[in-house]
């Protein structure tokens, strides 16, 4: 008799982790299955490369969450960086009528800066991840609305003095934010992270930190140099999001990046358990922005009411967390 339960309990257990390995894959291919019976024109060529262009700024975005979270962080900044960089790349074409390559980097430098704070405070001044994050999210939405002194930056816009702008954006950046190279820039970064992470010593020295900080400073990893740098690609990859964004809307607007944080943390925290990874990866992050980008798409084809999608996400993310942590407690 105690056989027999010990051999249900093994069988139940079997089956939850089946469920935490493949369910994310059985959930996109079910949604897919029912918003194709609803309208059959959601699985057409036009409507997978608008998914995934609709995906693009979010994963780019959540990727760097994902680092932060490889060595134990997490960075609620980054959809205030991303902002931050849309301003200020714009405002380098509109105001200032540089050439491309000055205005990306200015605003890669920009976000770079952010990260360098965001390092500093956690691992010098030990003020928790979550905490200084938060505030650095509403310090830099309070520059970036202070830089665009809360106006739109676009082509010929109206500036203080009652002139109008006269710089233009170059036709070389726009093509960025337009498919397929946006699509192509997203793939990129999930290859090179997923390279960087799995098959580098630096992203096993960052998964060694994230699992045991103590353990990986005794074996001799410098451990803050590596949580120092996890915040520096965080920033970035906010920043090339912010980035890509502008190119696509030829715009800054204010706060721009904030509603991408939701998707971004969603999607990174869903790829803990893409295939059993257990732990932040880029190709389960992509997989979970792939599911988001699935529901939002889905949804408004079904006429759900634009409101009733962050309840949907929500949802989504409370689902990947309580599976995820009650996951790890099974260890």
């Amino acid at each position: 008799m105690a056989e027999q339960k010990r051999g249900d309990h093994k069988a139940s257990f079997d089956l939850f982790n089946f469920l935490y390995k493949y369910g994310t894959m059985i959930l996109i291919v079910v949604l897919i299955i029912v918003f194709a019976s609803v309208n059959p024109s959601f699985i057409k060529a036009d409507n997978i490369i608008t998914i995934l262009r609709s995906i693009s700024i979010v994963t780019i975005i959540a990727i760097g969450i994902t680092i932060s979270l490889a060595v134990d962080g997490f960075d609620l900044s980054v959809g205030s960086v991303a902002s931050l960089a849309s301003a200020v790349v714009i405002s380098m074409f509109v105001w200032y009528s540089q050439p491309t390559a000055v205005a990306i980097v200015t605003a890669i430098a920009v976000a770079l800066l952010v990260g360098a704070f965001n390092a500093f405070m956690i691992v010098k001044v030990r003020i928790p991840d979550l905490l200084l994050t938060l505030a650095t999210m509403f310090i830099i939405q309070g520059v970036a609305l202070t830089y665009t002194k809360g106006a739109t930056v676009s082509e010929n816009m109206i500036m203080p003095d009652g002139s109008y702008a006269e710089g233009t954006i170059s036709s070389g950046f726009a093509k960025l934010g337009q498919v397929p190279y946006i699509i192509i820039i997203m793939l990129v970064v999930v290859f090179i992270v997923h390279i960087f992470l799995t098959h580098t010593k630096h992203g096993r020295y960052m998964y060694v930190i994230g699992g045991n900080e103590e353990a990986a400073r005794l074996s001799g990893i410098p451990v803050n140099k590596y949580k120092v740098v996890a915040y520096l690609l965080s920033a970035l990859f906010a920043s090339l999001g912010g980035i890509v964004l502008a190119s696509r809307v030829m715009t800054a607007e204010i706060n721009a990046g904030g509603p991408y944080l939701m998707d971004a943390v969603a999607a990174a925290f869903i790829g803990f358990a893409v295939l059993g990874a257990g732990k932040p990866n880029a190709l389960g992050t992509f997989v979970g922005a792939v599911l988001i980008g699935i529901l939002a798409n889905g949804l408004v084809m079904m006429s759900v009411p634009y409101y009733a999608m962050d309840i949907v996400k929500g949802t989504v993310l409370a689902l990947a967390l309580a599976l995820t942590y009650y996951k790890s407690r099974q260890k």
